[in-house]
């Protein structure tokens, strides 16, 4: 399965971050292919390009902000969660995705 996403949280520092390393460990190792943006302090780092956005089974927004460009993801499976969520159930989240898919 293909997860793309964005994380971002509101101060734009640690649990940006963080969200983006273990939904990206999780879903690894449950055998996807995944990228994560992230819109912190810095800007936007590891922009998801229109390709991996059409390529994508599901879009996954670890996010406590409005984001930049969300209509970006019209027409897609998105799942909005907090970054909280994303570090703390990595693998629940990953499962929930899937099962949402149905891969």
């Amino acid at each position: 399965m293909k997860i793309v996403g964005v994380s971002a949280c509101t101060i734009g520092i640690a649990h940006t971050y963080l969200a983006q390393q273990k939904v990206e460990d999780a879903a690894k190792a449950a055998g996807d292919d995944v990228k994560i943006e992230t819109q912190g302090t810095i800007g936007i780092e590891n922009a998801l390009t229109s390709e991996d956005i059409a390529e994508a089974d599901i879009v996954l927004l670890a996010v406590d902000i409005k984001i930049a460009n969300e209509e970006r993801f019209s027409g897609k499976k998105v799942v909005k969660v907090s970054t909280d969520t994303a570090i703390k159930s990595p693998n629940k989240l990953v499962a929930k995705l899937h099962e949402i898919v149905g891969k």
